[in-house]
């Protein structure tokens, strides 16, 4: 089942496997996910999916995912932050994909679960795409210029403003795994406010509606029994 913002919608899986919530912050994610998650049975998900629209910033995805989590049938599920984000490394092209091993903010870190195996199933479900890993930081705001060069001078890899809160929150509701995947719609030498946006931001859009193959690879593997 596809939920939409806030509350993850239908029944727990009859055999018990938890399900997955995959968290973004936009509608234009969204609509990208959602393509994925509509055939989840045909891709391979192991168990019911929803793609929960957050709204943008920390607060909103603090708020929403748990709220999300508090729901009986989506209690135990598997979360993936994911979307768009601001790639820090210098080479760095929009389509590029961000697998993180911890996200980071000024709460915390958040360590990630089953790195390895996310971008080998990236690699299958969008081969020819280079996929980075490493930290992944928060923010509250959009980041740019000096203050880019700042984080990527701490050892981010990339910068997004909902994926720090949103594994945090789901963490601190429970033990379950959890990942951040990121498609770059922005990086160094591809700044937003520059002509080639656009292509930039297809590119991006394109291989994020491609992605789900291996979010159901990895939630198959990493599948935590119910308490």
């Amino acid at each position: 089942m596809v939920g939409d913002r806030e509350t993850p919608e239908g029944p727990a899986d009859p055999a018990g496997v938890p399900p997955l919530l995959i968290a973004c912050a936009l509608g234009i994610e969204r609509l990208a996910l959602r393509g994925g998650a509509r055939g989840a049975e045909r891709a391979g998900a192991p168990a019911p999916v929803s793609v929960l629209r957050t709204g943008m910033g920390p607060a909103h995805a603090r708020r929403a995912v748990s709220r999300a989590l508090e729901a009986e049938a989506w209690r135990d599920a598997a979360v993936i932050a994911s979307g768009f984000c601001a790639g820090l490394a210098p080479g760095m092209h929009p389509g590029d994909l961000i697998v993180a091993d911890e996200t980071r903010d000024p709460d915390g870190v958040t360590p990630c679960t089953g790195t390895e195996l996310l971008v080998k199933a990236l690699a299958r479900a969008v081969p020819g795409r280079t996929v980075h890993t490493g930290p992944l930081t928060g923010s509250d705001h959009v980041v740019r210029g000096p203050e880019r060069a700042a984080l990527a001078a701490g050892g981010a890899v990339a910068v997004d403003m909902e994926s720090a809160a949103t594994l945090r929150t789901a963490v601190a509701s429970g033990p379950r795994p959890v990942a951040a995947v990121r498609v770059v719609v922005d990086a160094p030498e591809h700044e937003l406010v520059r002509i080639g946006t656009v292509r930039g931001g297809i590119s991006a859009f394109r291989v994020l509606r491609a992605v789900l193959p291996a979010f159901f690879e990895w939630h198959r593997s990493l599948l935590l029994p119910r308490r």
